[in-house]
């Protein structure tokens, strides 16, 4: 039987945090109140990863993290503190930059087609020899080593052999780790495997092959028959050739664990019904969370300002042509493998229309993925945008509807969705959301450019809707994908409510230190106040890589070396002149109260309401994380394990820098939901009423028997225009009829008391901007 957790912890694991390490700091990890650990992956990884997604063995535990003997000194300590354990797993790729390392794909090296592993990996083996790339001589342009259907042909070898001369053969170690430097650096250089995304270093295994399951999944399977492992999340389902049919298999093997799926919904989107797991990773909760903290009536002037400095920009066609852009650049090699289907099957359909067609039809997806036969509607409508766009591509398009419509098993049908989500994500995520500057706080994992945040009857619909179908998903705020921590989002969500303070601000800031690229620097702004202060390395580390994303200026492939050092520049040239970091100071001292009342409401909010909470590492204080590898710092946790003591002491915190009236809030939510279970079931809407109806947003849980009584969160919104209004004055927010004999009501914040049907705000919200009531009685 499935014992789902109450709620996780996400810990990134590395050379720098082992098995032991996380062992130390379990207790209090089990002290703050939470119910399972939930690790990064735990197999051994190319050599020096820092986040182990690059799974080179997926036999054995990680030698960086202790090995199996730190995995079970690890197991026993979590069983000790009564933790249970999520796993992160990668089913849909290996690491191949260390041929030393992962065997099986040294083996399809040196044997090609006859290798027995060559069914492991998903290689076009019909396009051609397999292309990888060499290490030319200085000077020289780049040769190739090709490996046929039978033999390894090492044609213009130019690896160094240990005694620094040329020449070296497949067996020689130092050149195999000359092929690891290369390979790994140069992205999108293959037309012949299958990539996670276009990481040429990241090769598609082929899960969908029983024997393959078994070999990449026998390890993890023995910890969780063992009960060393409580759930797994899989991740990147989508890369997946059949995610439904891996996920029966995967439930078979593991019939008991809690199971979640890495996996982007779109707004009103849901998991296929037939997928015997208990949620997604939470990305939804980020864009529903977040986007009830936001003022509506910021868009406008948010809107206009992007519109003054970048030029007037449409979303959707932002939005198809980035998609196109990838579908025809980085994921080039994936749109050919699926024209060279269609042309095999159709010979009255030339190369180059049926190229175009598949570009033009991944790029008109409006999900990632349509899961055939239940997501029709999704290819219906992406055929329908692309007949509207390239109407002289309607032959061809129409026979890739026909043939996916005929059998929705063939391998087109496959190709087309497996691709399809790929496009998605490095056309949306990756590129649009680095073009599209209006708020940044809205361009995150699972967001949606076209919607401006959401009215609270859209928020509690949505929980509802959570409670009632996916009651055991996961929920999250900030995760090692997020590309600004959530403590950022909530302080730029602050703008929305003084869009003109802040254009007056970016006016005379812009004054004094234009970019070149209007998109990037109002990016930038944005940036220096939701990570204020922030250093110039630090910055400069972000916007660099923001700006080879959004791919105006610069490239991961392409790289503008003159425009980089510009950006560079700026950056230093901003915070070091007075004058500009001055007026940055000062503004986010005018928003910065206003940002941690965000923060610490959405964060109560994610706690208590349906499905089952993530803390990202470290988030339980205030954070200033941008995208990876910034929020994979390190974590201080002795000043946490501090800060917790003498919370637990009875000091109650202010709400300043030190974060720990978050703590606070986090540390009380989780262990109520730990030790009270019962009061976290149903979901029930509360409306404030009075003057400031509008700044709270609150709702109830509890024993649907009736005899367990009630939790009710309570948050304030919009505190800038609260502020303005003068206060709370006389608004109450009614409470939900007490099932407990002479009830009346705690915060488990503050430990003030209330009694009576409601409560008024001015009186419940007086010390922090959040309370969580617990109904009690005689």
């Amino acid at each position: 039987m499935t014992t789902t957790p109450g709620s996780t912890y996400r810990v990134q694991m590395r050379a720098g945090f082992t098995f032991d390490d996380l062992s130390v700091v379990a207790d209090y990890l089990a002290a703050l109140g939470v119910s399972a650990v939930y690790t990064s992956p735990l197999l051994q990884a190319a050599p020096g990863s820092t986040h182990g997604y690059d799974v080179v063995d997926p036999g054995r535990a990680s030698d960086e993290l202790g090995g199996e003997e730190g995995r079970q000194r690890l197991v026993r300590r979590l069983r000790e503190l009564g933790l249970g354990l999520v796993v992160d797993i990668v089913p849909n790729h290996l690491d191949v930059s260390d041929p030393v390392a992962n065997r099986w794909w040294w083996d399809v090296l040196e044997h090609g087609r006859a290798s027995e592993f060559a069914h492991f990996f998903d290689i076009d083996w019909d396009a051609g020899p397999l292309l990888l790339p060499m290490l030319p001589d200085e000077g020289d342009p780049l040769t190739e080593l090709k490996i046929d259907e039978d033999e390894l042909l090492w044609r213009d070898l130019r690896f160094p052999t240990a005694d620094g001369t040329l020449g070296g053969s497949p067996n020689d170690v130092h050149a195999r780790q000359h092929y690891r430097l290369v390979s790994w650096r140069l992205a999108s250089y293959s037309l012949t495997y299958r990539r996670f995304f276009d990481v040429s270093n990241l090769a598609g295994v082929r899960v969908e092959d029983p024997e393959v399951f078994d070999a990449t999944h026998a390890e993890v399977l023995r910890w969780v028959r063992a009960g060393e492992v409580d759930g797994l999340r899989v991740d990147h389902v989508d890369g997946l050739t059949d995610p439904g049919g891996y996920l029966r298999r995967l439930r078979v093997a593991a019939p008991d664990v809690w199971l979640v799926v890495e996996k982007i919904l779109a707004a009103g989107e849901s998991l296929p019904p037939s997928w015997p797991v208990h949620g997604t990773t939470g990305y939804e909760a980020i864009r529903e969370i977040g986007g009830v903290f936001l003022d509506p009536a910021g868009e406008l002037g948010l809107t206009a300002l992007a519109t003054e400095l970048c030029g007037e920009q449409d979303v959707t066609d932002l939005e198809r042509w980035c998609r196109r852009l990838v579908a025809a650049t980085s994921l080039r090699s994936e749109a050919n493998r699926i024209a060279r289907v269609l042309t095999e099957a159709r010979l009255d359909i030339d190369e180059e229309p049926a190229v175009a067609a598949v570009t033009e039809l991944l790029a008109s997806f409006p999900v990632y993925r349509s899961y055939l036969p239940d997501g029709r509607w999704a290819l219906h409508r992406a055929l329908a945008t692309a007949r509207g766009a390239r109407p002289e591509l309607a032959e061809a398009l129409d026979a890739i509807g026909a043939a996916m419509a005929a059998d929705p098993e063939c391998e087109l049908a496959d190709r087309v969705q497996q691709t399809s989500g790929m496009v998605m994500a490095k056309g949306v995520e990756d590129t649009a959301c680095y073009r599209y500057p209006r708020l940044v706080a809205l361009n995150e994992v699972g967001g949606d450019l076209h919607r401006f945040g959401l009215s609270v009857a859209e928020f509690h619909a949505a929980a509802l809707a959570r409670e009632a179908g996916w009651p055991a998903t996961m929920t999250t705020l900030s995760t090692h994908d997020t590309k600004r921590c959530e403590d950022i989002r909530a302080r730029l969500a602050v703008l929305a409510e003084l869009p003109g303070e802040f254009a007056e601000l970016v006016h005379a800031l812009h004054a004094r230190h234009p970019l070149p690229e209007p998109t990037i620097e109002l990016l930038g702004w944005q940036t220096l106040v939701g990570a204020w202060p922030i250093g110039v390395d630090r910055l400069t580390e972000y916007l660099l890589k923001a700006a080879r994303e959004a791919k105006l200026r610069t490239s991961w492939t392409e790289q503008d070396l003159e425009f980089e050092n510009i950006l560079g520049a700026w950056c230093g040239g901003v915070l070091d002149d007075p004058d500009s970091a001055g007026p940055l100071a000062a503004f986010v001292g005018r928003i910065r109260a206003a940002g941690r009342s965000n923060s610490l409401g959405q964060k109560l909010v994610q706690l208590v309401g349906p499905g089952v909470p993530d803390v990202y590492q470290g988030s339980e204080l205030w954070s200033d994380s941008l995208v990876d590898p910034d929020n994979r710092r390190p974590v201080d946790y002795a000043v946490r394990r501090e800060l917790l003591d003498r919370l637990n002491g009875g000091w109650l915190p202010p709400v300043d820098e030190s974060g720990a009236v978050k703590l606070l809030v986090v540390h009380r939510a989780l262990t109520l939901r730990r030790d009270r279970p019962e009061l976290f079931d149903g979901y029930l809407p509360l409306h404030a009423e009075g003057p400031a109806a509008e700044h709270v947003l609150a709702f109830a849980r509890g024993d649907r028997r009736g005899t367990g009584g009630h939790v009710v969160a309570v948050a304030t919104r919009l505190p800038i225009g609260l502020a303005r209004a003068d206060g709370w004055r006389d608004t109450v927010l009614p409470l939900p009829d007490g099932s407990l004999r002479g009830a009346g009501w705690t915060d488990v914040l503050t430990g003030a008391r209330h009694d009576g049907r409601h409560v008024e705000l001015a009186k419940a919200l007086a010390r922090y901007p959040v309370a969580l009531l617990v109904e009690d009685g005689e």
